[in-house]
Protein backbone atom coordinates (compact mmCIF):
# COMPACT_ATOMS: atom_id res chain seq x y z
CA UNK A 1 0.00 0.00 0.00
CA UNK A 2 1.80 3.60 -1.04
CA UNK A 3 0.42 6.71 0.59
CA UNK A 4 0.42 9.45 -1.81
CA UNK A 5 1.21 12.85 -0.38
CA UNK A 6 -0.69 15.69 -1.69
CA UNK A 7 1.45 19.30 -1.58
CA UNK A 8 1.15 22.22 -3.62
CA UNK A 9 2.78 25.13 -3.21
CA UNK A 10 0.65 28.10 -1.42
CA UNK A 11 1.43 31.65 -3.64
CA UNK A 12 1.52 34.47 -1.66
CA UNK A 13 1.91 37.47 -3.68
CA UNK A 14 3.64 40.68 -1.64
CA UNK A 15 1.26 43.87 -1.79
CA UNK A 16 3.05 46.53 -3.89
CA UNK A 17 5.27 49.43 -2.24
CA UNK A 18 3.08 52.72 -2.32
CA UNK A 19 5.72 54.29 -4.14
CA UNK A 20 6.83 54.00 -7.66
CA UNK A 21 9.03 56.42 -10.49
CA UNK A 22 7.91 57.93 -13.53
CA UNK A 23 10.63 58.41 -16.02
CA UNK A 24 10.26 61.30 -19.01
CA UNK A 25 12.39 59.95 -21.64
CA UNK A 26 13.15 63.09 -23.77
CA UNK A 27 15.52 63.63 -27.13
CA UNK A 28 17.67 66.21 -27.63
CA UNK A 29 15.63 67.87 -30.26
CA UNK A 30 12.69 68.46 -27.94
CA UNK A 31 10.71 64.84 -28.41
CA UNK A 32 9.62 62.77 -25.26
CA UNK A 33 8.81 58.98 -25.82
CA UNK A 34 5.43 57.71 -24.82
CA UNK A 35 4.28 54.24 -24.55
CA UNK A 36 0.80 53.02 -25.01
CA UNK A 37 -0.37 51.01 -22.17
CA UNK A 38 -2.38 47.70 -22.61
CA UNK A 39 -4.07 46.82 -19.04
CA UNK A 40 -6.13 47.46 -17.60
CA UNK A 41 -7.17 49.54 -20.53
CA UNK A 42 -5.25 51.64 -23.47
CA UNK A 43 -3.48 54.73 -22.80
CA UNK A 44 -0.26 56.56 -23.38
CA UNK A 45 1.93 57.08 -20.45
CA UNK A 46 6.29 57.65 -19.93
CA UNK A 47 7.73 54.75 -18.26
CA UNK A 48 6.14 54.07 -14.84
CA UNK A 49 6.98 51.45 -12.34
CA UNK A 50 6.32 50.59 -8.53
CA UNK A 51 9.63 50.56 -6.18
CA UNK A 52 10.67 46.69 -5.73
CA UNK A 53 11.72 45.27 -1.68
CA UNK A 54 14.57 47.31 -0.59
CA UNK A 55 14.99 49.04 -3.80
CA UNK A 56 15.89 52.61 -4.23
CA UNK A 57 14.26 55.12 -6.47
CA UNK A 58 17.27 55.08 -8.83
CA UNK A 59 16.97 51.73 -8.71
CA UNK A 60 13.68 51.69 -10.01
CA UNK A 61 13.93 54.30 -12.53
CA UNK A 62 17.01 52.22 -13.88
CA UNK A 63 15.27 49.11 -14.11
CA UNK A 64 11.74 50.28 -15.35
CA UNK A 65 13.58 52.10 -18.21
CA UNK A 66 15.55 49.04 -19.65
CA UNK A 67 12.49 46.53 -18.66
CA UNK A 68 9.67 48.75 -20.46
CA UNK A 69 11.91 50.22 -23.17
CA UNK A 70 15.59 48.79 -23.30
CA UNK A 71 17.33 52.30 -22.74
CA UNK A 72 19.93 52.86 -20.13
CA UNK A 73 23.07 52.32 -21.96
CA UNK A 74 22.97 55.28 -24.13
CA UNK A 75 21.84 58.57 -22.22
CA UNK A 76 22.00 60.39 -19.24
CA UNK A 77 19.22 59.77 -16.16
CA UNK A 78 19.08 62.69 -13.81
CA UNK A 79 16.27 63.04 -10.58
CA UNK A 80 14.23 65.84 -11.01
CA UNK A 81 14.11 66.72 -7.38
CA UNK A 82 10.50 66.62 -7.43
CA UNK A 83 8.37 63.71 -6.08
CA UNK A 84 4.12 63.67 -5.95
CA UNK A 85 1.53 62.09 -4.37
CA UNK A 86 -1.64 61.19 -5.93
CA UNK A 87 -4.33 58.59 -4.96
CA UNK A 88 -4.49 55.21 -6.22
CA UNK A 89 -6.86 54.36 -8.69
CA UNK A 90 -9.28 51.92 -7.86
CA UNK A 91 -8.26 49.37 -11.01
CA UNK A 92 -5.35 49.22 -9.05
CA UNK A 93 -5.46 49.44 -5.33
CA UNK A 94 -6.10 45.58 -4.85
CA UNK A 95 -2.12 45.48 -5.47
CA UNK A 96 -1.25 47.30 -2.35
CA UNK A 97 -2.04 46.49 1.30
CA UNK A 98 -5.34 47.05 2.80
CA UNK A 99 -5.78 50.45 3.63
CA UNK A 100 -3.17 51.70 1.56
CA UNK A 101 -4.92 54.45 -0.84
CA UNK A 102 -1.91 56.87 -1.62
CA UNK A 103 1.50 56.61 -3.81
CA UNK A 104 4.19 58.67 -3.44
CA UNK A 105 5.76 59.11 -7.44
CA UNK A 106 9.54 59.81 -7.70
CA UNK A 107 10.25 62.12 -11.02
CA UNK A 108 13.11 60.85 -13.58
CA UNK A 109 14.80 62.31 -16.64
CA UNK A 110 16.36 60.50 -19.31
CA UNK A 111 17.89 62.19 -22.60
CA UNK A 112 18.17 59.67 -24.73
CA UNK A 113 19.44 59.36 -28.86
CA UNK A 114 16.29 59.32 -30.63
CA UNK A 115 17.81 56.39 -32.82
CA UNK A 116 17.88 53.62 -29.96
CA UNK A 117 15.89 50.73 -30.77
CA UNK A 118 12.68 50.52 -28.43
CA UNK A 119 12.25 47.31 -27.40
CA UNK A 120 8.47 47.55 -25.85
CA UNK A 121 7.44 45.12 -22.74
CA UNK A 122 5.01 43.52 -24.75
CA UNK A 123 3.18 42.14 -21.30
CA UNK A 124 2.74 46.23 -20.66
CA UNK A 125 2.91 48.45 -23.69
CA UNK A 126 1.84 47.88 -27.80
CA UNK A 127 3.65 50.78 -29.00
CA UNK A 128 5.74 53.40 -29.00
CA UNK A 129 5.92 56.82 -30.72
CA UNK A 130 7.85 60.38 -30.10
CA UNK A 131 5.94 62.89 -29.63
CA UNK A 132 6.94 66.82 -29.55
CA UNK A 133 7.01 67.33 -25.60
CA UNK A 134 5.17 70.59 -26.01
CA UNK A 135 2.29 68.79 -26.83
CA UNK A 136 2.92 65.15 -24.92
CA UNK A 137 0.99 66.51 -21.46
CA UNK A 138 -2.19 66.76 -24.11
CA UNK A 139 -1.83 62.87 -24.95
CA UNK A 140 -0.88 61.51 -21.43
CA UNK A 141 -3.85 59.80 -19.26
CA UNK A 142 -2.27 60.74 -15.53
CA UNK A 143 -2.45 64.38 -14.01
CA UNK A 144 1.45 63.06 -12.70
CA UNK A 145 2.57 62.65 -15.96
CA UNK A 146 1.47 65.74 -17.07
CA UNK A 147 2.73 67.89 -14.50
CA UNK A 148 6.14 66.03 -15.60
CA UNK A 149 6.00 66.34 -19.25
CA UNK A 150 5.11 70.17 -18.35
CA UNK A 151 7.96 70.67 -15.78
CA UNK A 152 10.74 69.33 -17.90
CA UNK A 153 9.52 71.30 -20.80
CA UNK A 154 9.60 74.54 -18.81
CA UNK A 155 13.17 73.60 -17.50
CA UNK A 156 14.79 72.61 -20.78
CA UNK A 157 13.11 76.25 -22.23
CA UNK A 158 14.74 78.17 -19.36
CA UNK A 159 18.51 76.48 -19.81
CA UNK A 160 18.40 76.65 -23.47
CA UNK A 161 17.41 80.43 -23.22
CA UNK A 162 20.27 81.14 -19.98
CA UNK A 163 22.70 79.73 -22.54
Amino acid sequence: MSHERNSFEILTIEPRRPESVLVVVYSHDGDTLLLKRSVPFEFWQSVTGSLETNESPIEAARRELFEETGLGEHGHLVDSGRSRVFEIDLRWRDRYADGVTENTEYEWHFCAPKSEEIQLDSAEHTASRWVPLGCAADEVWSWTNKEALSALLSELRTNSQSV
